[in-house]
């Protein structure tokens, strides 16, 4: 059976093509359980709803039914009403960009949830999600069980990488 193949083709990619080698949404590797999908992400509000504007035809566009976007970064889009990100050239000038994936780890995550499988990428995107959830911890020794609006920042970034926001 011939795998499915994605061509992308936007304002950051041109004719870069993947093919799918899992079932969106399963097969993960050991150790990486994101907590929301790419969807829930969007519908929650993320990245100042500026994020995936020009690459939606990539994806499902279920995806994008409930998404909160904008044209321009709007804080208030995010589920914690606060500004959650930095400009890309501050993630390619501290070298957060890893492989073929040129805005970063959201964009390695929807391929990955889509089914691209991509090794050594995938390997060095699981480490920093993992690392990431040392902010949990911080949320959890600074706030009150049930009090989601502390630490707003921490906990939208924990949203933006698919860690429970709502600890």
């Amino acid at each position: 059976m011939e795998k499915p193949k994605v061509t992308v083709n936007d304002s950051y990619q041109t004719n870069y093509s993947y093919y799918l080698e899992a079932p969106e949404g399963t097969v993960f590797s050991d150790g990486f359980s994101p907590y929301y999908t790419p969807a829930e992400m969007l519908e929650m509000g993320v990245f100042e709803g500026k994020y995936v504007n020009d690459c939606r035809a990539e994806f499902p566009d279920s995806w994008f039914q409930n998404a909160k976007l904008s044209d321009r970064p709007d804080e208030t889009l995010n589920y914690f009403g606060v500004k959650s990100r930095q400009p890309l050239a501050v993630w390619r000038q501290k070298g957060w960009i890893y492989g073929p994936d040129p805005r970063g780890w959201f964009q390695w995550y929807c391929r990955y949830y889509l089914g691209r499988r991509l090794p050594d990428t995938d390997a060095i995107q699981i480490k920093r999600w993992r690392a990431f959830a040392r902010h949990a911890g911080q949320v959890r020794a600074n706030c009150h069980p049930g009090d989601i609006f502390c630490q707003p920042r921490q906990r939208q970034g924990l949203l933006q990488w698919s860690h429970d926001a709502l600890i």
